[in-house]
């Protein structure tokens, strides 16, 4: 991603109608809350987007993703059964099985031809540093990740209006974590592995999210923009990226340079794969904190929705299924994640989503140092780090199955 200002030229045919109004609209705020990214961006000034890249910004908030609103409109014109029963035909065996049906396949086609940049060793190595991360890696982004993401209250309309709240907090987290765990295990990524598919279903879900709200009169789209807009895809790519690198350390997980560049790489191609515009995909760390930071500066800060998403996810641990001593479990992981959202959010982050704001960070205080020390003496002994990878993956997939229970660990799927 360039630092300098793109041309007016580079703003997507299809976003350059009029600017939402929500683009900037809460600066104050939103600069309180973006503030503390300044303290990891060297030199500050870069940080600072010039008035070129500013509008530019604001629209892409009335950018879709082209490829997938097609494939949207193919399974609506041939009926929603079928058309589903079609993508996942080219899913399964591939784009030349759909190459009678041109929307289809030009999607799949696209998606299954690399870019240029894609390292594919660096992907693997993204993968690993991803397990490494263990249970800490998946509350970060839980807490860092999704709970610090509701403050953005404009994205939280899509949340809304499509039953976030009535489906459920602990349902989307297991579902977002078993689809970060396809995307994360070793060749997931590859055309046909598991993270693959997920990942272009969850896609043209977005996609039939957007066609469905943006013709829904409850829309305001003058203020709010396209529903799954790039600028939002863009954030929630970054708390997967940037978010969960800057939490990992901030709890005690030691992450290299080396290693934050594979996290990033790894990223950049599933954000790729997922649809958002490649001007709007970061390389290195820096890049991403700088794009971060501007995309905070563009959303509206926390409302009552915010405080609905952050309540419900409170409580979520107490939805979990604990073999074992399910009360005592389930409240201890309820302050625990509290008391990381408290490091991360700090008192008037809990105040804005409507969280206790007497929770202290206790947890990160005691358990960082301690995880910080013992990681970093492993990972200088002969198969350290491969010890730690597998010892991650491992507690990862004891926490996917404390997050579905009984249940088939899976994403719903759209079958008509």
């Amino acid at each position: 991603m360039s630092l300098n200002p793109a041309p007016c030229s580079a703003i997507p045919e299809r976003a350059a109608g009029a600017i939402p109004s929500r683009h900037g609209a809460d600066l104050q705020r939103s600069r309180r809350a973006a503030a503390p990214l300044l303290w990891l961006i060297r030199p500050r000034r870069l940080a600072q987007p010039d008035e070129h890249h500013w509008q530019q910004l604001g629209h892409w908030l009335n950018a879709g993703d082209p490829l997938a609103d097609e494939v949207v409109r193919f399974i609506r014109d041939n009926g929603h059964r079928e058309g589903w029963r079609l993508l996942e035909q080219g899913l399964q065996n591939g784009a030349q099985a759909v190459s009678d049906y041109p929307a289809l396949h030009a999607f799949l086609a696209h998606c299954e031809h690399e870019p240029e940049w894609l390292d594919r060793a660096a992907l693997q190595r993204g993968i690993e540093v991803s397990a490494r991360s263990g249970k800490t890696g998946m509350r970060v982004l839980r807490d860092f990740g999704l709970m610090a993401g509701y403050q953005a209250s404009a994205i939280n309309q899509t949340l809304i209006k499509t039953g976030a709240l009535e489906k459920g907090a602990q349902r989307r987290v297991a579902e977002t974590t078993k689809w970060w765990m396809d995307c994360t295990s070793a060749g997931g990524l590859n055309p046909g592995g598991e993270g693959f598919r997920t990942t272009l279903r969850v896609r043209v879900i977005h996609a039939m999210v957007r066609a469905v709200l943006s013709e829904r009169p409850d829309w305001n789209g003058a203020y709010l923009g396209l529903p799954v807009n790039q600028l939002d895809m863009q954030v929630t790519y970054l708390a997967f990226s940037v978010m969960f690198l800057l939490g990992q350390r901030f709890l005690g997980v030691p992450v290299s340079a080396q290693e934050g560049t594979d996290v990033m790489h790894l990223w950049r191609y599933i954000g790729w794969l997922m649809g958002v515009d490649e001007q709007l995909l970061c390389t290195t760390e820096q890049d991403g904190r700088i794009a971060l930071y501007r995309n905070l500066l563009s959303q509206p800060m926390a409302d009552d929705t915010s405080k609905q998403l952050a309540q419900a996810l409170m409580d979520e641990p107490l939805q979990r299924y604990y073999p074992h001593a399910q009360w005592l479990r389930s409240h201890w992981d309820r302050q625990v994640h509290l008391s990381i959202i408290r490091l991360f959010i700090g008192r008037h982050g809990m105040r804005e989503l409507g969280l206790p704001t007497g929770v202290l960070p206790w947890y990160p205080l005691v358990f960082a140092p301690g995880n910080a020390a013992v990681q970093t003496l492993i990972r200088l002994l002969p198969g350290g780090k491969a010890w730690l990878t597998r010892r991650g993956r491992a507690a990862q997939q004891s926490m996917l199955t404390i997050l579905f229970g009984e249940h088939t660990p899976d994403i719903i799927r759209v079958n008509g």
